[in-house]
């Protein structure tokens, strides 16, 4: 994978057009649609707390992913609501964020986890260094 220099990479921006869920004012949660795999995923939550990119099992098992590999994971993830999650594995994929023609594509690692959520993905600190990312409200 080639890294782009720093001014050559595009800006991409979320509008409010572009989030999704109630709008309620005060400080809402950034929910965007990004393309994951090749596939269009709506819900996905931006996490700058996260230490971690999380791909929910739900939605793994959905994608029908043929030919990507999990990785094994020795660990468990605390945070959920206080439970330990123990995760399937670590799969890697490709995220595409932006819309043509400002678009970065980025290969990531994500902790497949079988826990309920109303997020199909979150993106934390990994992808947002991945991207290069600040968030800002």
């Amino acid at each position: 994978m080639e890294v782009e220099p720093a001014n050559d990479a595009p800006l991409i921006q979320f509008d409010q057009e572009e989030q999704h869920g109630p709008r309620i004012q005060g400080n809402n949660a950034l929910v965007i649609t990004a393309l994951l795999a090749n596939y269009e995923i709506k819900h996905v939550f931006i996490d700058s707390g996260s230490s971690a990119d999380i791909l929910f099992g739900e939605t793994y098992d959905q994608m029908q992913l043929r030919g990507a590999p999990f990785e094994a994971v020795d660990t468990s993830l605390y945070g959920f609501a206080g439970e330990v999650v123990h995760p399937r594995g670590i799969v890697s994929l490709r995220l595409t964020l932006g819309t043509t023609p400002l678009w970065k594509t980025c290969l990531l690692k994500f902790l497949v986890v079988d826990i309920p959520s109303a997020y199909n993905v979150i993106l934390g600190r990994p992808t947002l260094n991945a991207f290069r990312a600040i968030i800002s409200t």
